[in-house]
C-alpha cells in the first residue's frame, strides 16, 4: 500500500529512559521507509493541549541515525497530563489533525500510556494510537519476565554504582544506605542490589501492611547487627523509593519533607530526603544505645535516566520503533480497531489493545508490582544479609545476632521478631 501523503506523529512523555532515541530514531526509519512524512512534536503533550502546533520538526534519517546509540530525547519530554480536563483533550486532538497526523506514536511510562488512550478514544479512532512503553521503574503491564526499555540500561548503570559505594564500604568500615528510584515498585531497587552486592534491598511489595519508618529503620538495624555477628562491619542497605510512598502520611509530618504532587496526581518524592530522613532516624536510635554509627546517605536516579542504552536497550528500542509503525500501517488489517501498548513477546511484535492495560477500578494503567513470590525475589533475598525467621528458631544464631546488638535473646527477640513475621 502507498502511504505517500501521510503523516506519522512522535512524541515522549514522562521523565527520560535509556533507549528513547532508539524507538525515535528506529520508528522514523521505518515510517520514511513506507512513504509516511515523519512529525516529531516536542515537549510531550505539552504544546498539543494548549493549542499550540507550533513545536514540531519534520524528521529525516539524518536527524536520528545516530542519535539511537546516545541517552536523553532529541524531543524532549514533558509530564504535562491532557487528560486532566476534556477541553485539553480536545485541543490535543483538534492540533494533531490541524497538523495532519494519521498515526501517533507515543512513548512514555504508566502516564503517557494512559494519555495515549485517551488520545485515541477522543480522535473517535480517526487518529490511529501506539504506545511504546517506557520507564526505568520497570512497572508498566507486560507480561512477566519482559522488561520495560530503559530498565536494563538503568540496572547496568545502577549496579555499577551500588558495587563502588559497597567496596568503599569495607574499605573504610561503614555502611551506605541507597534508596533507588521507583515511585511504586521494586523492580529496579531489587535489580541494583542484586547486580550491585548490596548486603539487602527493601522493596514495597514485601510489606504486607503499611510500615513505618522505625520498621524500615528495624530492618536495616537487624542486617547490621547479623552482619556484625559473622564478622562483617560495612555494607549497602538499599531501600525502594516505592517505599517511600508507603510512609507519605508520617513523611507528611517531617519537617524535611516537602509535600507535593505531580501533574498525574502522584506523591512527588523527588521532594522527600527520604535517605536522608532513614539515616537522621538511625543515627538516633544508635546513639541512644550508646554507639556511634557512620551511615552515608545516597539517592540514585536521575543519573540513570539518561545514560547511553546498552546494546540489550538498541536492539530492544529497535524492535520496539519498527513494530509501532508496522502495527499502525496493519492495525485493521490485522484486525484490531484499537490503539495499542506494543511488546515484545518471543521476538515477535504482540499488540496488547488499550483497553486491556487500564485498571477496571481506577481507570488508569495497571501498575506491575515486583512479585515476592517469584523465584526472582527467592534468590535475591537468598544472597542478603538480613534477619529472617530461622534466625529466631536456632537459639545459638539468635544469641550471637544479639550480643552483636549488645542486648540479650529476649529483648532482641521483642524488638525485631516482628520484622520476620
Amino acid at each position: 500500500m502507498n502511504y505517500n501523503g501521510k503523516k506519522i506523529g512522535i512524541l515522549v512523555g514522562g521523565g527520560p529512559a535509556p533507549g528513547i532515541n532508539g524507538v525515535i530514531g528506529s520508528a522514523t526509519i521505518e515510517a520514511l521507509n513506507s512513504g509516511l512524512e515523519v512529525i516529531g512534536i516536542y515537549d510531550g503533550f505539552k504544546w498539543l493541549s494548549q493549542g499550540d502546533t507550533d513545536h514540531i520538526k519534520n524528521l529525516t534519517r539524518q536527524d536520528v541515525i545516530k542519535s539511537r546509540f546516545y541517552g536523553g530525547s532529541i524531543l524532549n519530554t514533558s509530564r504535562e497530563n491532557p487528560t486532566k480536563s476534556e477541553e485539553k483533550m480536545k485541543n490535543v486532538v483538534q492540533s494533531l489533525m490541524k497538523i495532519g497526523i494519521d498515526y501517533l506514536v507515543t512513548i512514555g511510562g504508566d502516564d503517557t500510556a494512559f494519555s495515549a488512550s485517551q488520545t485515541y478514544k477522543f480522535a473517535q479512532g480517526k487518529i490511529r494510537v501506539a504506545h511504546v512503553p517506557k520507564t526505568i521503574d520497570n512497572d508498566l503491564p507486560l507480561p512477566a519476565g519482559i522488561p520495560t526499555f530503559g530498565y536494563e540500561t538503568a540496572r547496568h548503570a545502577g549496579a555499577k554504582l551500588v558495587a563502588n559505594l559497597l567496596e568503599d564500604a569495607r574499605t573504610t568500615h561503614r555502611w551506605y544506605l541507597v534508596v533507588a528510584m521507583g515511585r511504586t515498585a521494586g523492580h529496579l531497587a531489587l535489580g541494583m542490589g542484586i547486580s550491585g552486592g548490596a548486603t539487602l534491598t527493601i522493596v514495597p511489595e514485601e510489606f504486607k501492611k503499611t510500615p513505618t519508618i522505625e520498621d524500615v529503620c528495624k530492618i536495616i538495624e537487624g542486617s547490621i547487627f547479623k552482619a556484625r555477628a559473622f564478622g562483617q562491619d560495612y555494607g549497602v542497605a538499599v531501600i525502594a523509593e516505592g517505599v517511600g510512598d508507603l510512609l507519605k502520611e508520617e513523611l507528611k509530618d517531617n519537617s524535611l519533607a516537602i509535600v507535593e504532587y505531580d501533574e498525574h496526581g502522584h506523591f512527588r518524592m523527588a521532594e522527600v530526603p527520604l535517605c536522608l530522613i532513614i539515616k537522621r532516624t538511625i543515627n538516633q536510635r544508635f546513639k541512644e544505645r550508646g554507639e556511634k554509627a557512620q551511615f552515608i546517605d545516597v539517592t540514585i536516579g536521575y543519573e540513570l535516566r539518561c545514560s547511553d542504552p546498552i546494546p540489550f536497550d538498541v536492539e530492544y528500542t529497535h524492535k520496539l520503533g519498527c513494530g509501532a509503525v508496522r502495527y499502525l500501517l496493519d492495525m485493521i488489517e490485522g484486525g484490531y480497531k484499537t490503539g495499542a501498548l506494543i511488546s515484545i513477546q518471543a521476538d515477535k511484535v504482540v499488540p496488547i489493545p488499550f483497553n486491556e492495560i487500564l485498571n477496571p477500578e481506577t481507570g488508569k494503567t495497571t501498575v506491575r508490582k515486583l512479585d515476592i513470590n517469584s523465584d526472582l525475589y527467592k534468590a535475591a533475598r537468598s544472597m542478603m544479609i538480613r534477619l529472617e525467621r530461622e534466625d529466631f528458631e536456632n537459639e545459638e544464631i539468635l544469641s550471637r545476632i544479639a550480643k552483636a546488638a549488645k542486648i540479650g535473646s529476649d529483648e532482641f527477640r521483642s524488638r525485631y521478631e516482628h520484622l520476620v513475621k
